[in-house]
């Protein structure tokens, strides 16, 4: 159990522990209508971020990032929560005007880069309040 800063608040996510082993770029790195990582240079393509507790240890920066993520929650592929190592302005921009429009928003929260091994294979409640939990263990039944 961890206790992250939230970041943009939103619902509470719980899904598989997602976590990329390397930054990704959401422009041209995630494809908005399926959800999966379309970079063929990135470890994890072929992975969908749909409905995972998707762990980033970075981003590569676009502006077009919030717009990508934007789509991802309109097209109902998102991930469940994000969990970042540094928050990224532009792509939690897309979390803050999707809430705008009234669409259901994944939270995202802070977590330093050295806790998310402990959730690797795992399934993940973030909870809105932040709190980061390994489901079906004795922290959370």
């Amino acid at each position: 159990m961890s206790q992250a800063a939230i970041l943009v608040p939103g619902q509470a996510g719980e899904g598989p522990a997602l976590i990329l082993s390397a930054p990704i770029s959401f422009w041209g790195g995630v494809d908005p209508k399926s959800g999966r990582i379309a970079d063929v240079r990135h470890p994890e393509c072929g992975e969908s971020i749909a409905g995972k507790v998707l762990f980033l240890p970075g981003t590569i920066g676009s502006s077009s990032a919030s717009a990508v993520l934007m789509e991802l929650v309109h097209a109902g592929h998102a991930p469940a929560a994000l969990v970042l190592h540094e928050p990224d302005a532009i792509l939690l921009l897309g979390l803050i005007v999707s809430r705008e429009m009234g669409w259901q928003t994944p939270v995202a929260v802070k977590l330093p880069r050295d806790a998310f091994s402990a959730f690797e294979g795992q399934q993940v409640r973030v909870g809105a309040d932040g709190e980061v939990t390994i489901r079906g263990s004795d922290l959370t039944d």
